[in-house]
């Protein structure tokens, strides 16, 4: 309700008319769906960073557009412009796309074979614990009132750190150093 409040309020700055109901669902539902469409590029290119850059290098380059899309959501409220929420889900879908999919590729070529499985489900893990975060984020008590709602959006460029600091100590997968790069004592 406090986004849906923030495009009438922002629209009405910039127009001087309310819009009416079916354009604040409108935009409700571009802002709820663009991340859709973004988890789909991101996991169209996946294929492709993570053979061309590694695995490694890919999931860093995921942050990039989490980082993106924290900024933009979290200033939008400052900047007074809900096309930023839209841009924001934007990149932050294409971050989940492009990350989930590495980090499958990823995980699964570094664990040893008798841990492979087990550690690929740290993807199935890992969201249905983000959803549990945000959820609690999100309640009253904490971050789901009208001042702090910008902050909520951007809360997703926390763990985009953290990942960006401590990923570049990991090494590179396996099957990638082998396979694509042919080094073959880097790869044992």
């Amino acid at each position: 309700k406090y986004i849906k409040t923030f495009i009438r309020e922002t629209w009405l700055k910039r127009y001087g008319s309310s819009p009416g109901a079916d354009m604040i669902t409108l935009m409700w539902s571009f802002i709820v769906s663009i991340y859709s469409i973004g988890g789909l590029l991101g996991s169209l290119s996946a294929g492709y960073l993570s053979v061309r850059f590694g695995r490694k290098k890919a999931m860093l380059f995921a942050n990039i557009p989490a980082l993106l899309g924290a900024a933009l959501m979290g200033l939008s409220q400052l900047c007074g412009s809900f096309e930023m929420i839209v841009a924001g889900r934007l990149f932050s879908g294409v971050c989940g796309g492009l990350a989930l999919n590495v980090h499958i590729m990823y995980a699964g070529e570094c664990a040893p074979r008798k841990l492979r499985g087990l550690i690929a489900m740290t993807a199935s893990t890992s969201i249905a614990a983000g959803k549990f975060v945000g959820f609690a984020l999100g309640l009253r008590e904490v971050l789901g009132v009208e001042a702090l709602w910008p902050i909520l959006l951007a809360a997703n460029a926390l763990p985009a750190l953290v990942q960006l600091l401590t990923l570049p100590f990991f090494p590179d997968s396996p099957r990638y150093l082998l396979i694509d790069k042919k080094d073959k004592e880097g790869c044992i």
